[in-house]
């Protein structure tokens, strides 16, 4: 019963965790296949290059902060539009 208790407990554990990680606004490309997405400035992300080499550009993989409204906040007009239409 302990075991079976404590199984739970540790796949609780791992499986109901989640990451709070977030892609940051900034990325360092230091060649085309090698980039660090983990800058929330333009000057952290070029003091990470000027050293080493290589470019800084905005994060266009998974849409850096500010790049999308919240959901909440599209499906607020949405309703709005849809009981404007309705009415």
């Amino acid at each position: 019963m302990k075991k079976l208790i404590g199984g739970a407990a540790l796949l609780f554990l791992v499986g109901g965790t989640g990451s709070g990680a977030q892609a940051a606004p900034w990325c360092a490309f230091y060649d085309p296949s090698t980039y660090n997405c983990g800058f929330h400035t333009f000057e952290q992300c070029l003091a990470t290059v000027r050293g080493a080499g290589g470019w800084c550009r905005p994060n266009f993989f998974e849409g850096s902060s500010g790049a999308k409204r919240p959901a909440r906040q599209a499906s607020a007009r949405l309703a709005l539009l849809m009981r404007h239409l309705l009415c």
